[in-house]
């Protein structure tokens, strides 16, 4: 492999001005191929196959309604009680709105102060137009009657781009200090920008065929530009190096790329297998997101490989800061790895302490979707959820839908009045041939808490076999349910295999496993600390956490499926140089010296670049990247500083060479894929260089 890059590398450096082409033109396409075929994403979350979604299917069936057409409510507020006929004309504005196919007439609550319309819209609400959006939003009821809006049709698809560029201000410094130049800076956050837009154009492309989740892109956005601003950090700083062992400057890329590229490959391929085992789940909207993002991040590491050493070439001499050939004092790195060395059982005891303590509060972690409870504090869905729960009780906001038999329905509605948790019952409504009857069940709790879920679990198990529940709370909760069984064989399938390609990569039976436990302990880490402060409101302030409840249902597939790959990212990177440093003869200790002495600085800054990426979507408002973007950020602090730069190194000096034993036989099996580059070398020895 490592040859075959070098020839990649020196390929792209001399013929530079055709790559860039080549990419600039295939953006261009994409551009046009996005402009043509985009269509709006989807915030519903369901999964084919459940009983709710099956229950769905029989609605559409029976009564004629869309399982998937969108609906809207609008809720009004008065400080004096309200008529019908006073809400008329804002009624009848609903009904003229475009693509709106009815208009429920207004529900009241018993002080007459609160109302609600329930708009039924004759599309998906991927397909309700900006200009159907807008009229909705536009609609007045008269003076001292206040109007909110809640339900996915009224949340608008366009993304704040604060947070990525607040994480690409704070990489940009990151690479100035680490490099010293401001070329060297500015050419990883070009070449990832390249990347990431490749990858959010491809995104837009994928929604003309797909249905694709609202936070895809952003998702996508994030890891493209953390995996592809430190992928060309690690092929550039190596270049730098090489660079002051040859004069030819081509030579130079070309080992960068044979090298350090090597390590990109291997480092992209584990993220790549965390994100695109998402498809095992059985979950639509989860494989399209884990698609997407292994999809850019796909493209940052041919970004890396082809175009970095392009651009380099345009950059030439400029790349190397004035005085880089000074080096005086000890690297950071040596330092710390003999400081750990020295320390080494310490190294491991006192950041394992640190660790089970920050993850503590995972014991007590709640799952649930996201609904308007979790909006912004102020948006006009957090205020029509508020009010309607003031004024018809906190279960209004999430409705079940009972689908049962004509003939078990009384039976139904008697039992389920006799459940707990239960505020009302309407009467049961039979479909025009009088053998499927709907109830609806208005719980006395809110939609995402625990007792919400258990009357779903109750009402399904009275017994009545021809009973099932749905609507968009069971739905939800039967999506976190199947996301929670989805987990244990999904991080089955990842570890296994990343297992395989770690040994492959490292020729090593216990480092493997070691790399495995580290990102356990990572993982743990970062769901105590989403616990602590999304759930328990530790530091909620702080860090513009408006409202706290239980974690959205995806983030531990995410959230172990990303760090996986992270993790691996660093561990690639820090434990290649290691072994490179071994086989050629080095004592197991030197050779750890050796490696965080050239990998220390620079993993150190490509983990604040992913920390300051990742803590920038921390300002965002939908619930599941602020979340999301928290836990990654400290979960790659805890990884890179914790793990890989202080147990790692004192876990493999007490290993010593064991933790390089390979059985014979295994290591005839595994192919010979070279990451650490000796055929580069050998081809150095016999040029003289």
């Amino acid at each position: 492999m490592a040859t075959l890059l070098y020839r990649l590398g020196r390929f792209s450096f001399r013929r530079r001005r055709l790559t860039l082409a080549a990419w600039v033109l295939l953006l261009a396409l994409f551009a046009l191929g996005a402009s043509t075929l985009s269509k709006p994403t989807t915030g519903a979350f369901s999964i084919p196959g459940t009983e709710s979604s099956q229950a769905m299917e029989v609605l559409a069936e029976r009564f004629g309604a869309g399982s998937d057409a969108a609906s809207a409510k609008v809720v009004f507020t008065a400080a004096d009680p309200m008529t019908a006929k006073s809400l008329a004309d804002a009624v009848a504005e609903l009904k003229q709105a475009p693509q709106v196919a009815a208009v429920a007439d207004p529900v009241f609550s018993e002080d007459k102060r609160t109302a609600y319309a329930t708009v039924t819209y004759t599309v998906p609400a991927a397909d309700v137009t900006t200009e159907s959006r807008d009229a909705l939003l536009a609609v007045e009821a008269g003076a001292g009657v206040g109007v909110e809006f809640s339900g996915e049709v009224t949340r608008n698809a366009e993304a704040s781009h604060l947070a990525e560029g607040l994480g690409i201000a704070v990489a940009a410094l990151v690479l100035m200090i680490t490099f010293g130049s401001m070329v060297a800076a500015g050419l990883p956050l070009l070449t990832a920008l390249i990347g990431v837009g490749l990858g959010m154009l491809g995104i837009q492309i994928a929604t003309g065929f797909f249905d694709l989740s609202s936070s895809t892109s952003a998702l996508a956005t994030m890891l493209g530009l953390a995996v592809g601003i430190d992928y060309a950090l690690f092929v550039i700083s190596r270049y730098r190096h090489e660079i002051t062992r040859t004069d030819d400057p081509e030579e130079a890329a070309g080992r960068a790329v044979g090298t350090a590229g090597s390590a990109v490959v291997f480092a992209g391929l584990t993220v790549i297998i965390a994100l695109a085992a998402l498809a095992v789940t059985g979950i639509p909207f989860l494989t399209a997101m884990g698609l997407a993002a292994a999809a850019t991040v796909a493209i940052a590491v041919l970004v890396t490989l082809s175009l970095v050493p392009a651009v380099i070439g345009f950059a030439g001499r400029r790349i190397l800061p004035r005085g880089a050939r000074r080096v005086t004092g000890t690297p950071f790195g040596e330092r710390w790895a003999r400081g750990v060395l020295k320390h080494r059982v310490l190294a491991v005891v006192l950041p394992l302490a640190v660790i089970a303590t920050v993850a503590l509060p995972a014991l007590d972690l709640r799952l649930a979707l996201p609904d308007d409870s979790t909006a912004a504090v102020g948006s006009t869905q957090r205020k029509a959820y508020d009010q309607l729960a003031a004024g018809f009780g906190a279960g209004s906001n999430g409705p079940l839908i009972i689908v049962v038999d004509a003939g078990a329905a009384a039976a139904a509605q008697k039992a389920i009045v006799g459940l707990d948790d239960v505020v009302m019952v309407t009467p049961p409504a039979t479909d025009p041939s009088g053998t499927t009857a709907m109830l609806t069940v208005i719980p006395a709790s809110a939609p995402t808490s625990e007792a919400t879920q258990q009357l779903v679990h109750d009402i399904r198990g009275l017994g009545i076999a021809s009973l099932a529940v749905t609507g968009a709370t069971a739905v939800n909760i039967d999506v976190s349910d199947k996301l929670s069984a989805a987990l244990v064989p999904y991080l089955a399938i990842v570890v296994g295999l990343a297992f395989l390609l770690l040994m492959l990569v490292f020729r090593s039976v216990l480092v493997p496993i070691k790399a495995t436990l580290g990102f356990l302990l990572s993982v743990a880490a970062s769901f105590g600390a989403l616990v602590a402060v999304f759930q328990n409101g530790h530091l909620a302030g702080l860090l513009g956490v408006e409202t706290t409840g239980p974690i959205v249902s995806v983030m531990p597939i995410f959230l172990i499926g990303i760090l996986f790959g992270l993790a691996m990212d660093y561990e690639v990177f820090l434990v290649t140089r290691t072994r490179e440093e071994f086989v050629h003869g080095a004592a197991p200790d030197d050779a750890i010296v050796s490696g965080m002495r050239h990998g220390a600085r620079v993993v150190t800054a490509a983990a604040l670049i992913m920390m300051s990426v990742f803590a920038g979507f921390i300002l965002a408002d939908d619930t599941i990247i602020k979340s999301l973007g928290f836990a990654l950020a400290f979960g790659v602090a805890v990884d890179a500083f914790l793990v890989r730069m202080t147990i790692v190194p004192a876990v493999l000096s007490l290993l010593g060479r064991s933790a390089w034993w390979l059985p014979r036989w295994l290591d005839r099996a595994l192919p010979n894929v070279d990451v650490e580059g000796e055929a580069l070398s050998r081809r150095r020895e016999l040029a003289g260089v």
